[in-house]
């Protein structure tokens, strides 16, 4: 691939996970990359990885002012950001009653906040460019709810939302958007990424306290392939016509079926309650 058709990626949160591999990924196809790490000796190892086409930051996605100076440093370098990649984020697990509310803030200012941080510094350019691609790592807990994982849930629901408004704002100016939704895949985020409130309350063990140790316990044989989801990622960047929505995973891609048919099951057994609230016609 040529400079001039390779395009330059930014992605938060590139220590490990998908972040880490996507980086490895896009360079391989001879993309350049911007990652951003929370470790300087990270950042100073990433960008001697391969001279002119890497760039380590560092940068903790909860300060807005070094997510500016990233994506300064960012255009400094490279004058130009083609594909930008929310992908900073963890799991916080717990009953909703259980989770501590500094946990819940912690949350959302990584997964959600974060995240705005960025779009707010980058969409200066894109908007410059006329273009650019907005992928956004949200979760398939970002569309359907599990128990224990209400505020990781709450966290993620946010971003989806997030995204299709952002989709729907910028679409007109050439910026395209796609929320990322993956399943159970072989990341950190069900081991030492996550953050844990243990389960105390004896109503919850059959709900909340059967799932985290299934989480628990599946951490490290997930099905998913962080490589082949990297792949997934970078072959939705080259589609002139990306989705809005990728469900990664055949766990992601079931449960998201799932969850659209349950409410529109429930939305036409119950269409007509809902309907009956607005005024009768031309009063």
């Amino acid at each position: 691939m040529s400079d001039s058709s390779s395009k330059t990626w930014f992605i938060t949160g590139a220590s490990s996970g998908f972040g880490e591999a996507l980086a490895t990924y896009v360079l391989e196809k001879g993309d350049r990359v911007v990652a951003t790490f929370r470790q300087p000796e990270q950042a100073q190892e990433f960008t001697a990885r391969q001279a002119g086409r890497t760039l380590g930051v560092v940068c903790d996605v909860t300060n807005e002012a070094q997510v500016k100076t990233a994506v300064a440093e960012a255009l400094a370098q490279f004058g130009h950001l083609d594909v930008i990649v929310n992908n900073a984020g963890y799991g916080s697990m717990g009953s909703i009653e259980e989770v501590p509310a500094a946990e819940v803030q912690r949350q959302f200012d990584v997964n959600v906040f974060g995240a705005l941080h960025v779009l707010r510094a980058v969409l200066p350019q894109l908007r410059k460019q006329r273009s650019g691609h907005v992928l956004n790592i949200t979760s398939i807990g970002g569309l359907k709810t599990f128990p224990g994982v209400g505020i990781y849930n709450a966290s993620k629901f946010a971003l989806e939302a997030i995204g299709e408004s952002l989709s729907q704002q910028v679409g007109p100016l050439g910026i395209k958007v796609t929320n990322i939704e993956p399943s159970g895949f072989r990341t950190k985020w069900a081991g030492e990424s996550a953050t844990i409130a243990d389960t105390k309350i004896d109503d919850y063990q059959p709900t909340v306290g059967e799932n985290l140790r299934g989480i628990q316990g599946y951490s490290g044989s997930q099905p998913g392939d962080p490589m082949r989801a990297a792949k997934a990622m970078y072959d939705v960047v080259q589609l002139e016509n990306p989705p809005l929505h990728l469900p990664l995973g055949k766990a992601a891609v079931k449960g998201a079926r799932e969850k659209f048919a349950s409410i529109s099951k429930e939305l036409e057994q119950y269409a007509q309650v809902g309907e009956a609230a607005d005024f009768p016609a031309g009063e």
